[in-house]
């Protein structure tokens, strides 16, 4: 039997109040295409299927068609709600729609859903356990506690060549606790209450993992975050998107690969002085596209006049502008110098434009300084 395993698809998401639907469309389309090309059984999607509990009408009918792309293709799906999902609005229709291949795990029961199916070298059977919060679960106090509590409540057939594949969308880590690399999407509970240890899940021939955004393999097994199908920040830098496709032969023999997709735009970040991001090398240079999501740092000193639009007339999809007129030695500089002697209000003002501009504020900006100090002074002592 050979699938797809995707997860954290984000469907209706907004950066920058930008909509990524287009973004959504182009790589469900290539994930739609790979199934096919890899004569996949079926697609299993681990949570997450939406940015948002309350999706947008536009979101609906996006999922509705991939979905629907995917059963006419005779292409099988089961997936998962994840913390982003309405359990309840996931799991509409899902008895009816399973007729048509399509198995839903939205809300969370017990035991745990199943769907089981036979290719040549016997049963194969997915266990579905969606995001909830621990209490739900057997009262547990912690993700651990109930992921444990919600594995007990399945039976496991051991005679030969029954396989068995979890979908899950919790925060897993190393068998002994190695932590995953974290996107800056990705949530990390205080404390490390939400971490759940790979090694609970050693009876899986493989585990597809949801929640976090970088595709990687946690612990000794076939245990994997497909990651998140297109980039979601300006952080998640060089690395690479993609899904897995996982080929489960007889029991104990399973073959995993990756398959990279390509997004419409990348999410690019660029850093100097206006008047050079602006030169043709730049704009041009081998690898990149103008039309790029672009995170912009400039680096002028001096004030800039409608830097955005100066950039969005060669780079129409900038998306953010940081302004850094200053370098870390001056902010390390200030800092040292508001620990050191206490300093009247007038001169902290001077260290701090210092900082900001790298330069001296000029008697008429000291004059305004001092005028304003002797107003709030005269405030809180008339």
């Amino acid at each position: 039997m050979k699938f797809l395993h995707t997860s954290d698809l984000h469907i209706g998401k907004r950066i920058y109040e930008v909509s990524l639907m287009e973004d959504q469309k182009y790589i469900l389309a290539q994930i739609h295409k790979i199934a096919v090309e890899e004569q996949a059984d079926l697609v299993v999607i681990a949570g997450d299927l939406y940015d948002r509990a309350v999706p947008s009408t536009e979101a609906v009918t996006l999922l509705d068609d991939f979905l629907t792309g995917l059963l006419q293709a005779r292409i099988e799906v089961i997936m998962i709600s994840g913390n982003h999902d309405s359990p309840e609005r996931l799991s509409f229709g899902e008895r009816i729609l399973e007729k048509q291949g399509l198995y839903i795990a939205g809300n969370y029961q017990e035991p745990l859903k199943r769907v089981t199916m036979e290719d040549t070298y016997g049963k194969v059977t997915f266990d579905c356990m969606p995001f909830i919060k621990p209490t739900i679960a057997g009262g547990a106090v912690n993700s651990r506690e109930a992921v444990a509590h919600m594995l007990s409540t399945v039976e496991m057939d051991k005679s030969d060549n029954h396989r068995y594949v979890l979908l899950t969308h919790f925060f897993v880590t190393g068998d002994h606790g190695e932590m995953p690399e974290i996107a800056d999407q990705d949530l990390i509970l205080v404390g490390g209450l939400d971490h759940v240890p790979a090694s609970l899940f050693q009876e899986y021939s493989y585990v597809a993992l949801g929640h976090l955004h970088k595709s990687q393999q946690m612990g000794k097994g076939k245990i994997y975050y497909s990651g998140s199908p297109l980039k979601y920040s300006f952080a998640a830098g060089s690395a690479e998107c993609s899904v897995r496709v996982v080929e489960l032969l007889d029991k104990g023999k399973v073959k995993v690969t990756k398959r990279l997709l390509q997004p419409l735009h990348e999410m690019r970040c660029i850093k100097g002085r206006l008047e050079d991001l602006m030169k043709e090398e730049i704009i041009n240079a081998d690898g990149v596209s103008r039309e790029d999501y672009i995170q912009a740092t400039l680096t002028n000193q001096e004030e800039l006049i409608d830097p955005i639009g100066t950039l969005r007339s060669v780079y129409p999809n900038v998306l953010q502008i940081i302004l850094q007129k200053n370098n870390v030695d001056m902010a390390e500089e200030y800092e040292s110098r508001l620990s050191g002697e206490r300093k009247g209000i007038e001169e902290l003002f001077g260290d701090f434009y210092r900082m900001l501009t790298g330069g001296e504020m000029d008697s008429r900006r000291q004059e305004i300084v001092r005028e304003a100090v002797q107003m709030a002074e005269k405030e809180v002592n008339p």
